[in-house]
């Protein structure tokens, strides 16, 4: 990595830690955050399970079993940031329940965040499939995610007080999160070494390095623009939800 590439991560990586610092913190926007946050967590479950199943089918029972784990604690994550909705009296949008493009009068085709697209760009749908996308791909770019994850996480997780029993909770809840990351990240990071020539690794990580950089501009510029944000979360609690546990 170049050293204005090198810049250029440290300044997104503190504005993106700014600011979801504070949307955490304040009370009005934590709601909408802790459902993203679920939503991202718990989303990559059905991925990274059928990943899975797919490295056993290959013969990678070493990848098969660190995907499982991988699927497992993102499905506790999501339990996590779920529990700490309840505890607000708030719960994720059913989006099942949300009115179809028909019934608005919209036929636009769904669209990727412009974060998302930008840090895929030149991948279409079909090849980011489970089913089909590229193993480099998918441990470089994933990697670079949980990475970063990590770090943010942690950083979220220090600006909520300890003085507050819901606060206290969920900060143990994502220093556990963060700590998860940091192991996924390793993992595939020794996947890529087994898959590739030593020479070839870096050059992946810096590639997508810098997508991720291009794509946290992407996401300011939209930011900037002053585009609302989409609520994603209800009143009420799930009838029925696991309590979440810290620890593997």
């Amino acid at each position: 990595m170049n050293f204005f590439t090198h810049v250029l991560h440290l300044v997104g990586s503190g504005a993106v830690a700014y600011i979801s610092a504070r949307n955490l913190r304040d009370p009005l926007t934590r709601p909408n955050t802790l459902a993203g946050l679920q939503l991202a967590e718990a989303g990559s479950v059905p991925f990274l399970e059928t990943l899975s199943k797919r490295a056993a089918d290959e013969g990678d029972a070493w990848l098969a079993e660190k995907l499982a784990r991988h699927a497992a604690d993102e499905k506790r994550h999501g339990q996590i940031f779920a529990h700490a909705l309840k505890q607000l009296n708030k719960q994720v949008i059913d989006f099942k329940n949300l009115p179809k493009p028909a019934e608005t009068g919209k036929q636009d085709k769904p669209k990727r965040s412009p974060f998302f697209g930008a840090y895929f760009e030149g991948y279409d749908q079909e090849q980011l499939k489970p089913q089909n996308i590229d193993w480099n791909v998918f441990m470089a770019s994933t990697y670079i995610l949980e990475l970063d994850a990590s770090k943010d996480f942690a950083r979220m997780a220090n600006v909520l007080p300890d003085d507050d029993f819901h606060s206290a909770n969920l900060k143990k809840g994502m220093l556990s999160v963060a700590n998860d990351e940091t192991g996924h990240a390793a993992y595939l990071f020794e996947a890529m070494q087994r898959r590739l020539p030593a020479a070839g690794v870096q050059p992946l990580i810096d590639e997508w390095r810098t997508r991720k950089i291009n794509a946290m501009l992407a996401m300011a510029g939209n930011f900037l623009q002053g585009k609302p944000q989409p609520s994603l979360v209800q009143d009420g609690v799930p009838v029925e939800m696991p309590e979440p546990t810290f620890a593997k």
